[in-house]
C-alpha cells in the first residue's frame, strides 16, 4: 500500500499557487491570521499603543538594514556595484551544472594542457616531483604547536 505522507485534497495534477512574496517562509494568509490573533489578544484598548510600538520597531529594523547596506557599500567601494549577487545565491547551486561547465571550459589551464606539461619530462608521462631522501639516523621532526 502506498503512503499518503504529504496528504492533499487537491486532485492529482492540479497546480499549486505559489506566492511571489514570502516573509520567513510564511504566506500572506498565515501572516494575516497571526495578525488577527495578535489583535484579539491585545484587545481594543491597547491596540493603538501596540500598533504604534510595532510601527516604531519596523522603522528601526528598516533603518538598521539601510545603514548596514550603506556601510557595506562605503567599505567595499566601487567594486560593490560590480558584484553579481544573483550569481552568488546559494539556491542557484547545482553541482551537475558546475561540473558540466568545468569540463566544457576551454581555458589554458585545462586538463589537456596539464597532461602535456607532465609528459614533457618523462617519455612514459609519469613525472614525479623530486624529494630528497630522509636520513634515518636523524631525529623525527616534531612540531609542539600542532599537538
Amino acid at each position: 500500500m502506498t503512503s499518503l505522507a504529504p496528504f492533499s485534497l487537491r486532485p492529482l495534477g492540479a497546480q499549486t499557487r505559489e506566492y511571489p512574496q514570502r516573509v520567513f517562509g510564511l504566506t500572506f494568509e498565515k501572516l494575516l491570521l497571526i495578525g488577527l490573533i495578535g489583535v484579539l489578544l491585545v484587545g481594543p484598548d491597547r491596540l493603538p499603543a501596540a500598533a504604534a510600538g510595532f510601527a516604531r520597531f519596523i522603522r528601526a529594523v528598516r533603518d538598521f538594514a539601510n545603514g548596514a547596506k550603506t556601510r557595506v557599500q562605503e567599505e567595499l567601494g566601487p567594486e560593490y556595484d560590480d558584484i553579481d549577487w544573483k550569481k552568488l545565491d546559494p539556491r542557484q547551486y547545482d553541482p551537475r551544472r558546475i561540473i558540466r561547465e568545468a569540463l566544457l571550459d576551454e581555458s589554458p589551464t585545462s586538463a589537456s594542457g596539464l597532461t602535456n606539461v607532465a609528459s614533457a619530462g618523462d617519455p612514459n608521462g609519469s613525472r614525479r616531483p623530486s624529494v630528497a631522501p630522509r636520513d634515518p639516523s636523524a631525529a623525527t621532526p616534531f612540531d609542539g604547536e600542532s599537538t
